[in-house]
């Protein structure tokens, strides 16, 4: 039972036959006069409208990169040098994406705003934050891609046009699951990543709006307006459109769906399992992610036990492939950082699944206890 939507969704069956349909047709270089090429060409702008609609953007503002993360690294590192004039200081929560981190360290002075108990960015800290001046950029998720939180992110981007620094929108544990075609979100450049909604992991999105000061930060060539290098993968590109596509026309009922089965696993946990921590907003979040952490449990090992028993969830950080790396959403909220498992449900996940996983928690955490002789 594939519970780790929170790292990526199960390609969707659409998207696999979009794909193989790419591969036969839609393989020519874009940039060419002939037939495949032009083929190529009309299927990257079919897919640069589909993203485009669904943040509220113009089609010739969309990139598409090779993965999420590079995505957010580029936008934070290319906002740094368009904007290194203005300033060197580069505004993040405590609980961004490593990449995002990374890229504020690597090319500026990173700001760290801190957030409450369940993930909340602290609006008042960030106001100041930006007042302090010589700020290149911000960036904030939309939500988090451990805990689900939702962030207050139009009153952020309200606060960084009133201090006229562009703000980076980290939407990829959002995009396909939340409406982001409010004006009101305000952002200069978005990102996003195609295995989040069922796409291709090899496929992330780098949205640009017209008029931000932002230079690519590696070599470029004449593909994709000069703003990522290299022929584009067409086929896997169209296939993660039709993955998000796909996500979008079923989007309100999945949400509820997913949300009361969270909130079901959330009460489950909380009343069946002795001393446990269910983190994060438990209301204004992501329909489809959970983070627990069970007191006296090894994360590591409850992840094995009940990977035994056929679930598969994660443990440490998400920005981490190493399941003992602590998680530093976790320790910036004030939660404890030891015995955590990360739920991610999927399009297919059921009630049934999680009656499943209730069940069996239980037993299994009082079994590692009992072994490591905890209370």
């Amino acid at each position: 039972m594939y519970l780790d939507g929170s790292s990526a969704e199960p390609l969707l069956p659409e998207a696999r036959d979009a794909w193989l349909a790419g591969q036969q047709a839609g393989w020519g270089d874009p940039l060419r006069l002939h037939r495949p090429g032009r083929l190529a060409a009309q299927a990257l702008d079919r897919a640069r409208e589909v993203v485009a609609a669904a943040v509220g953007a113009r089609p010739d503002e969309v990139v598409f990169t090779g993965s999420g993360v590079q995505s957010s690294y580029a936008a934070v590192a290319g906002l740094a040098r368009g904007r290194r004039r203005v300033g060197t200081r580069i505004v993040t929560s405590a609980i961004e994406h490593s990449s995002v981190l990374a890229a504020a360290g690597g090319h500026g002075r990173p700001v760290s705003v801190p957030v409450d108990g369940q993930g909340h960015l602290d609006l008042d800290r960030w106001r100041a934050a930006l007042a302090e001046g010589e700020v290149a950029a911000a960036a904030l998720q939309v939500a988090n891609h451990e805990v689900g939180t939702v962030q207050p992110y139009p009153a952020a981007a309200q606060l960084c046009r009133a201090a006229d620094v562009p703000l980076l929108l980290d939407a990829t544990s959002a995009l396909g699951r939340l409406d982001l075609t409010s004006p009101e979100a305000g952002w200069s450049v978005l990102t996003g990543a195609a295995a989040a909604f069922g796409g291709p992991a090899s496929v992330g999105i780098l949205v640009i709006r017209r008029g931000v000061r932002w230079r690519a930060p590696y070599p470029v060539d004449d593909y994709q307006n000069g703003r990522w290098p290299g022929a584009p993968d067409v086929p896997a590109i169209v296939a993660a459109a039709v993955a998000l596509e796909t996500w979008l026309a079923d989007r309100a009922r999945l949400a509820a769906h997913q949300h009361a089965l969270v909130g079901r696993l959330r009460h489950g946990i909380g009343e069946r399992v002795p001393d446990v921590d269910v983190v994060g907003d438990p209301d204004a979040r992501v329909p489809h992610l959970l983070t627990c952490s069970v007191l006296y449990v090894d994360g590591e090992t409850l992840t094995l036990e009940l990977d035994r028993a056929g679930f598969a969830v994660a443990s440490g950080s998400a920005c981490s492939a190493s399941s003992e790396t602590p998680s530093h959403v976790l320790a910036a909220m004030g939660a404890l950082t030891h015995g955590n498992i990360r739920i991610g449900l999927t399009r297919t996940t059921t009630a049934a699944d999680v009656d499943a996983l209730l069940d069996a928690l239980p037993p299994i955490v009082s079994r590692i206890r009992a072994d490591l002789g905890a209370p």
